[in-house]
């Protein structure tokens, strides 16, 4: 009897092994997202429309299509650019604030136009305006930092190409990286998840990824903050001039064209055809590379320099609902070498997301994931830099003021301690051969 039991029961085991293989065998496979800086499209669109699409991004800005009143760029080519449009450049930013006598961080009070106008609700302190002009010789409206602001920090623009793969993470995979890395690290390397307003859906939020601080988790939200607060131009997104002083274009200065499309739908739609860095092929075979990349995970880089990640499966519905994950996007291994997660490695520039600057009107009713206190949170944390394409970068960090791999390693403080104490700890020419691996990526 026990033995005609053990019979069924194998039978059973092999009918559910064969039914494992099966469906194993239907269920889509993820694929390579593809790389390179050939300016193609990743497939989103044809490559004649994401050319179209960038001749919009590259595009220099005037005062007649809306420019300022205060900005810092003329186009999203400038702060994006090396080694083609969308990458990052050199261009830095400046941001300040201040703690309260509460101890929490507070968003500045700059003035404006000999104190008459008060800029507030921003930690961006733009660099550029367009008076006094002929048309305004007496109005003087160049931002200043006032003493009171005594946090003061730089952030270097970033690299926005295969963005498009970053943005098509469900949000769980990122909440479940950031549960996952806390538990194996116990508790000492703990990655922050914050829930952001997605500005193109009212009331919904969606897991930040983009910016220094994850403060948007769309990339039609990232376009139309950058439009309007590094270029001052108004767009359906952002409606609201920073100032009207000076302003002589209606707005919102971003109007649709005869596809429908506003130039923020161009970049966003820019960035998310865009393929992902690719790796300095040659170098990444040769033997002291490949040591370098064993090293850089055994001495735990890799816990928060993430080596790859893969996307929702087509099909998906992502950013409140606004966007649908597409096949060119759909079910992607990508390796961007970083979480998208804010962590404390000792470098945090103290400035807190600012909710005005970076959501406008949809600041105003907060989505309830988006917690204040998460929110204040962001101080002394940043998001961890996705080392894809970083040899392309000479100037290293949030704030570009490492310029050669060895600093901004020993940099790394905090969270990352564990990962530079081993580092330290390992022999000159191990550690060039870290160095080796970081030049290939």
């Amino acid at each position: 009897m026990k033995s005609l039991e053990r019979m069924a029961d194998v039978r059973i085991w092999m009918v559910v092994s064969s039914l494992v293989m099966v469906f194993a065998s239907q269920a889509p496979q993820s694929q390579e997202a593809p790389t390179g800086f050939d300016g193609k499209s990743n497939g989103l669109v044809d490559d004649q429309t994401h050319q179209e699409d960038q001749v919009k991004f590259d595009e220099v800005e005037g005062v007649a299509e809306g420019l300022g009143p205060l900005y810092n760029a003329q186009s999203c080519a400038e702060c994006h650019q090396n080694p083609m449009s969308g990458g990052a450049s050199q261009i830095t930013e400046l941001r300040v604030g201040h703690l309260g006598p509460d101890g929490r961080f507070h968003n500045p009070d700059i003035p404006i136009a000999r104190g008459t106008e008060i800029i507030s609700g921003r930690t961006l302190v733009n660099d550029r305006a367009i008076c006094p002009n002929a048309a305004f010789p007496d109005t003087e409206i160049q931002e200043r930092v006032p003493e009171s602001e005594s946090i003061r920090a730089t952030r270097m623009s970033l690299n926005l190409l295969g963005d498009g793969f970053v943005e098509a993470v469900a949000d769980q995979s990122l909440i479940e990286l950031a549960r996952q890395q806390c538990k194996k690290n116990h508790g000492k390397i703990c990655g922050l998840v914050i829930h952001v307003p997605i500005v193109e859906s009212p009331g919904r939020a969606g897991v930040g990824r983009f910016g220094w601080k994850d403060a948007h988790a769309s990339l039609l939200s990232f376009s139309g903050d950058a439009y309007l607060n590094e270029m001052g131009i108004t767009n359906r997104l952002f409606p609201d001039e920073v100032t009207n002083l000076c302003n002589t274009v209606s707005e919102p200065n971003d109007a649709p064209g005869p596809d429908g499309l506003s130039d923020v739908d161009r970049f966003a739609r820019f960035i998310r055809t865009s393929k992902a860095p690719a790796r300095d092929a040659k170098l990444a075979e040769t033997p002291q590379a490949k040591r370098g990349s064993v090293l850089f995970d055994k001495i735990g880089c890799e816990v928060c320099h993430v080596r790859s990640l893969t996307t929702a499966p087509a099909g998906t519905k992502i950013n409140g609902g606004a966007f649908t994950v597409p096949p060119a996007l759909g079910g992607k291994v990508f390796h961007p070498f970083g979480d998208f997660l804010l962590h404390d490695v000792g470098t945090g520039d103290g400035i807190v997301i600012p909710v005005i600057e970076h959501y406008g009107r949809a600041a105003r009713q907060m989505p309830r994931e988006c917690s204040p206190e998460n929110f204040q949170r962001t101080r002394n944390r940043l998001r961890t830099a996705p080392l894809w394409g970083v040899r392309l970068r000479p100037r290293l960090m949030h704030d570009g003021a490492s310029p050669t791999f060895l600093d901004a390693i020993l940099r790394h403080r905090g969270e990352a301690s564990k990962a530079t104490h081993g580092f330290e700890h390992l022999s000159r020419n191990d550690q060039e051969a870290v160095i080796e691996f970081l030049r290939s990526l």
